[in-house]
């Protein structure tokens, strides 16, 4: 399951992942970040099970969580399946069926946005 938090300046400067890492024994792999002295955001990636506990433990210390879910949103009238996004994606999320149309691997996702310029439809965005 993938997490993302937003964290507000309050708690900009706090071992977020690492308190929750120790409090719960849960291993937490962050796919992404971006933190600078105002504010930031993860994205973290937890065991399916574990996914109501470490939120429960985020939100606690001051953060906003939300479930990732379809992070690439396709218009699938505008796309062409020119395969750009397959080529420019470094976690594979895009790749063709037996029938070469466009299958998207949402939970490979880390939120680059790559593939939103390289389409030539403009049929890709990622929800944040």
């Amino acid at each position: 399951m993938k997490l993302f938090i937003t964290v507000p300046r309050e708690v900009i400067k706090q071992p977020l992942i690492a308190q929750v890492v120790l409090e719960t024994g849960v291993l937490i792999n962050v796919e992404r970040a971006h933190i600078d002295s105002t504010e930031g955001w993860i994205l973290i990636d937890i065991p399916d099970a574990e996914g109501d506990r470490i939120s429960a433990r985020l939100i606690e210390r001051g953060v906003d969580v939300k479930k990732l879910e379809k992070a690439v949103i396709h218009d699938e009238y505008e796309c062409v399946e020119c395969g750009a996004c397959i080529s420019i994606c470094p976690q594979e999320v895009f790749s063709y069926d037996e029938d070469y149309h466009l299958v998207i691997t949402d939970d490979r996702c880390i939120l680059c946005g790559r593939c939103v310029p390289a389409c030539p439809h403009q049929a890709l965005s990622i929800r944040q």
